[in-house]
């Protein structure tokens, strides 16, 4: 299989579009710390229940 490598040089994005971009995204990452945040207590609860 051949490696195809490409260089982004410059992206044409207008500024509403660019709000509604990093809306969507930081929409997105809700449910990603929610996910984190059971984990940490997860990982918190047995490492008290050790100590």
């Amino acid at each position: 299989m051949e490696k195809n490598e490409v260089v982004v040089t410059d992206i044409q994005m207008t500024f509403g579009s660019m709000v509604v971009f990093m809306i969507k995204w930081a929409i997105a990452a809700i449910p990603a710390l929610i996910i984190l945040s059971i984990l940490g207590s997860i990982v918190a609860g047995i490492l008290s229940a050790i100590v």
